[in-house]
């Protein structure tokens, strides 16, 4: 488990810049929790002070049950075995083949030549770069690159993985296979990992929890679930905006600017249920759909539908009690509140 407790960075220079402001997080072991936010909003910073590459100015750390903010620097080069960092750029060495670029920590550490070859052929082998042991950085793809990143950090079994923006030098394609691994090395490793991003499409796929950030603060978190679906803070629903449409789209205001119309939220099972046409048949009125969207939130559906109604006002009051009373979220929306 790791815990952040009134957290605090502030760097000072010509300019004080408060970077992190009084964080509280608590990440359970084996969770995959991912921290969002705009550039300049703190989140490298955050994760920096996960491992102490940055001190921070107050505030307590714990990984377990030790607290690494009171560690000193043997203590905390003993401790750092135990946490694996992925980058962004990949932070390899040029020079160095892909073998010796995952062996390095175990290099480091004066760990046998036979030992050596073992671990990193075992690693390899489980990121799917076997038979790349000689080749070299400059010959990688991007994504093979960030392969050799995740070796590096796990080829000395750490307890904590660390991702400081891993997938926002890939394109979409690669990203998806990084993710599947991450999730993989999550599963089969019990690995803690801690992903910062600036983007939601990554938090979606990937993550059980969700903490915003935002000028140095966490202004929101819980399940990405929840947050997905529930947003609170006008940053979150942005970010939400960014992967699946809940609002209806600018092209389509103008022809309902003077109407009512409604946004109808279908959740787990119910994004699948074929309720709209059962109400049309049980009530005499018509739905005209404007937009829907259906998108998929830690293996549960989740569904937008944006309809304006066709009937006799009780007829239309009934059908929406109805459709509320089947567990879908109704609300009532007029188009130039936008």
């Amino acid at each position: 488990m790791i815990e952040v407790r009134n957290v605090s960075k502030v760097f000072e220079g010509k300019q004080r810049v408060h970077a992190l402001k009084n964080i509280n997080l608590t990440i359970k072991e084996g969770e995959i929790f991912g921290i969002i936010g705009f550039s300049g909003a703190g989140k490298s910073t955050l994760i920096r002070c996960l491992n102490r590459l940055e001190d921070p100015s107050e505030g307590e750390i714990f990984l377990g049950d030790e607290e690494i903010t009171s560690l000193n620097e043997h203590e905390l080069r003993i401790k750092r075995r135990k946490i694996g960092m992925i980058f962004q750029h990949f932070n390899l060495l040029s020079g160095k083949n892909v073998f010796d670029n995952v062996a390095m920590p175990l290099y480091l550490e004066g760990k046998k030549k036979h030992q050596v070859q073992e671990k990193v052929k075992q690693i390899l082998d489980f990121v799917g770069l076997s038979g790349k042991e000689h080749a070299y950085p400059g010959h990688l793809s991007g994504g093979q690159k960030q392969r050799v990143g995740i070796a590096r950090a796990l080829v000395t079994d750490p307890d904590y993985l660390l991702c400081d923006e891993a997938t926002s030098a890939l394109d979409p394609e690669t990203t998806k296979n990084v993710l599947e691994l991450l999730r993989k090395v999550n599963k089969e490793y019990n690995l803690t990992i801690v992903l910062i991003t600036h983007e939601m499409s990554v938090i979606r796929d990937l993550c059980d929890k969700v903490a915003v950030i935002d000028a140095g603060e966490i202004v929101e978190e819980g399940t990405v679930y929840d947050v997905f679906t529930n947003p609170q803070r006008v940053i979150t629903q942005n970010f939400v905006h960014t992967v699946f449409q809940n609002e209806i789209p600018s092209n389509l205001r103008s022809s309902v600017s003077d109407s009512k119309f409604y946004r109808f939220i279908f959740i787990g099972e119910k994004a699948g249920t074929p309720l709209l046409s059962e109400v049309s048949k049980r009530f005499d009125i018509h739905f005209n759909i404007l937009y829907g969207s259906v998108t998929e939130l830690q293996q549960r559906p989740y569904g937008n539908l944006f309809v304006t109604l066709d009937g006799d006002q009780r007829e239309s009051e009934k059908a929406i009690r109805y459709i509320q009373d089947h567990g879908v979220e109704v609300k009532e929306v007029i188009a130039n509140e936008f």
